[in-house]
C-alpha cells in the first residue's frame, strides 16, 4: 500500500476504467463534489443494498452538486452484468460509474484493500470537494452496510461550512441542544468574546450559535 491518504490531502490523479468508459479522477469532477466509494465485491447482498441505496439518493446528490463513483477489484464485465442484474431484478437503474480495478492498483493507492481478505476492498468512502481536496474518509467493515443519510448529511454540512464559515453540531440538523442551528467559531480575544455574547445566542463566550442564513 502506498502512503496513506489523509483528510486535507489532494485526491491523487488517476486514469481509471469504468462502466462509463475511461475517466480521469479528480479532473473529470472538477468544480463538483464527489463521493468515491469502494465495495468488497459484485454480486454480494450487502453491496447490492448499498448500490440501490446510493441510486435512490442519486438525484439528491446531484442537487448538492455531487457525483458518485463506485470501485471494487473486479473486471468491467462483472460490473456491467451486476448493474444489469440490479436493473432487471430490483428495478433500479444504476446511473453512476463504477471503477473496474481488476489489478487492485487504484484500491491500493487509496488504501482501500481489506486486510486478510485477499483481493477484496473495504467499504470505504472518500468525500472530495470541488478543488479535489479530500474532506472526509469513512471505513466500514464488510459485514456492515453504509448509512446514506450520514453521507448526505456530511456533504450538506461541508457546504454550509464553506458558505457560512460555521461549525456543524452533532446529529445536525436534529441536534439535541441546538436543533438545526449552527455553531459560531469561538472568539480568539476578549473584545470579540464580549461582542459575540451581545450578537448571538450563547451558552458562554466560547459556545455561541445561530440560525442558518436563508
Amino acid at each position: 500500500m502506498e502512503n496513506q491518504l489523509l483528510i486535507g490531502d489532494k485526491m491523487p490523479e488517476m486514469q481509471v476504467k469504468t462502466t462509463h468508459g475511461e475517466m480521469n479522477i479528480p479532473k473529470d469532477f472538477e468544480g463538483k463534489w464527489f463521493v468515491l466509494f469502494s465495495h468488497p465485491a459484485d454480486f454480494t447482498p450487502v453491496c447490492t443494498t448499498e448500490f440501490v441505496a446510493f441510486q435512490k439518493r442519486y438525484e439528491e446528490f446531484e442537487k448538492l452538486n455531487t457525483e458518485l463513483i463506485g470501485l471494487s477489484i473486479d473486471q468491467v464485465f462483472s460490473h456491467i452484468k451486476w448493474v444489469e442484474w440490479i436493473n432487471d431484478e430490483i428495478g433500479e437503474e444504476i446511473k453512476f460509474p463504477v471503477i473496474a480495478d481488476d489489478r487492485g492498483k487504484v484500491a491500493d493507492k487509496l488504501g482501500l484493500v481489506a486486510p486478510n481478505k485477499g483481493t477484496n476492498t473495504v467499504r470505504g468512502v472518500y468525500i472530495v470537494d470541488p478543488k479535489g481536496v479530500i474532506r472526509a474518509i469513512l471505513l466500514y467493515p464488510q459485514e456492515l452496510g453504509r448509512n446514506m443519510d450520514e453521507i448526505v448529511r456530511m456533504i450538506k454540512g461541508f457546504q454550509v461550512n464553506e458558505k457560512e464559515g460555521v461549525a456543524i453540531p452533532a446529529n445536525w440538523p436534529n441536534n439535541e441542544l441546538l436543533k438545526d442551528r449552527v455553531i459560531i467559531e469561538p472568539a480568539s480575544d476578549e473584545k470579540t468574546a464580549k461582542e459575540r455574547l451581545k450578537e448571538y445566542d450563547c451558552y458562554d463566550w466560547w459556545f455561541c450559535h445561530k440560525e442558518l442564513d436563508q
